[in-house]
């Protein structure tokens, strides 16, 4: 499917789904409230497991006392505390969301790493789970892991499962009119291959720039290459640095997605280091990202 090809399916099946309009990733903005609209072409949030409040209600209060926008929340297997299929939980969460003013941006599914999609076959009705609740938290997008375990990194024969199953869920998903966001170590071309076999405005990348660069790729190509057609949304992350002090040149990822026209949530992950509290990091974290990636 050539480039020009798949940007018309994109179009045509998000014109007939209402993806293009009630996706963050694919509008530039977002309301403040009911009554005004305001032009936020950027929110930041973080992973509750990287707040240490993995699938716990408790990541709200945090979220607020660091500052954040939002937060991604935890999907796992059926029957642990908090589990979002459960109406009462979905309920005391966005109970929550709106006592403490925190968005919910996206889920994960990190359980894919211990229990790998491309293998498992209970994963399948895991990730057709996550497709049903989603809509009913108001949440447009959930990544997918493949890491640990779960890597397909270099397994084509998993990876041509991953795209047999994927393609199985995408008419679900599309339905819902929610995304679901592959987070691997493959390269761009192999993503890319990945979303262009599955060939779903639900299918697309979910870039981590910390995870890419410690594979050794050159990030601000890949960022391009994806396009915004491809990336749902970001993990601004760092290993053992603060953002602004690692490896990541963040105003060179600014550049990247200002060409390539990204608008949505930067969700921080990892960032932590030694010798300051997890909510000082990650106060230090959010206010260096909104210098660099401005409300506006």
């Amino acid at each position: 499917m050539t480039r020009m090809t798949r940007r018309n399916m994109l179009l045509r099946s998000a014109s007939g789904l209402g993806l293009l309009a009630a996706s963050p990733v694919l509008r530039a903005f977002a309301g403040e409230d009911a009554g005004q609209q305001t032009q936020r072409r950027f929110k930041i949030g973080a992973c509750d497991w990287s707040v240490g409040q993995r699938q716990k209600p408790e990541a709200f209060a945090v979220a607020k006392e660091i500052g954040l926008d939002g937060l991604e929340i935890s999907f796992s297997d059926p029957g642990l505390d908090y589990d979002l299929r459960d109406e009462k939980v979905r309920e005391q969460y966005l109970g929550l969301a709106k006592k403490e003013g925190i968005e919910i941006a996206s889920l994960a599914m990190g359980v894919l790493n211990s229990v790998p999609y491309a293998e498992d076959p209970r994963t399948e009705k895991w990730v057709a789970d996550v497709v049903d609740v989603m809509p009913k938290l108001g949440v447009k997008i959930c990544l997918l892991a493949f890491f640990g375990k779960g890597n397909i990194n270099g397994e084509r024969a998993k990876q041509d499962e991953v795209i047999r199953r994927l393609k199985k869920v995408a008419p679900q998903a599309e339905k819902a009119g929610v995304v679901l966001g592959v987070e691997s170590r493959l390269n761009a071309e192999d993503h890319i291959r990945i979303v262009e076999e599955v060939a779903s405005p639900a299918v697309q990348v979910y870039y981590d720039v910390a995870n890419m660069t410690q594979q050794g790729y050159d990030i601000y190509k890949e960022i391009r290459q994806l396009g915004k057609e491809r990336i749902c949304q970001i993990h601004m992350k760092e290993n053992g640095f603060l953002l602004g002090e690692g490896k990541v040149d963040f105003p060179r990822v600014k550049e990247a997605i200002d060409e390539i026209g990204y608008a949505g949530w930067l969700i921080i992950e990892g960032a932590t280091v030694r010798g300051k509290s997890l909510v000082e990091c990650y106060q230090h974290n959010r206010k260096y990202l909104r210098s660099v990636f401005p409300t506006g």
